[in-house]
């Protein structure tokens, strides 16, 4: 049924409550897993809050080393595991990217946690599981995470 699985990921614990199961999905219908990190770009903020000057003062190029490092030990994990895992990083919008992944790749599925922002963090800071679910063309699987998860 799936024979391609795309699993983006910000590089958190809490993007990764989906990865179990992700991992029995593509044991089941020996799917390729497919891995996906945005990098998004980061513009300046008026103001010296500590870690938004600091993410700010990484260069897109080494926040795409460090998806790439992040990524490949994930491929690494699921070759192991006898699972036909690739890597995608990209820059740009979290949303667009991961929809522009899905088509080029010919996912059958996209897989993701949903971080459940309510309220005033979900007006400020959006919500890309919601826009995936607004725009995505197909399967979605979404596992909602919890609080210190």
């Amino acid at each position: 049924m799936y024979r391609v699985i795309l699993v983006p990921l910000d590089g958190s614990k809490r993007a990764e409550v989906i990865l179990p199961h992700v991992e029995e999905l593509a044991r089941r219908f020996d799917a390729v897993v497919i891995f996906v990190q945005v990098v998004e770009p980061i513009y300046p903020i008026v103001g010296t809050y500590e870690p938004y000057a600091a993410l700010y003062e990484q260069s897109p190029e080494r926040r795409m080393e460090q998806a790439e490092a992040y990524l490949a030990a994930l491929q690494g994990e699921y070759r192991e595991k006898g699972i036909e895992a690739q890597t995608r990083v990209a820059y740009g919008s979290v949303v667009e990217e991961i929809h522009i992944a899905a088509a080029r790749e010919g996912a059958d599925l996209v897989a993701m946690a949903s971080h459940g922002r309510t309220g005033l963090s979900r007006v400020f800071y959006g919500s890309v599981a919601a826009g995936e679910r607004h725009r995505i063309d197909r399967p979605l699987l979404q596992i909602r995470t919890q609080d210190g998860e």
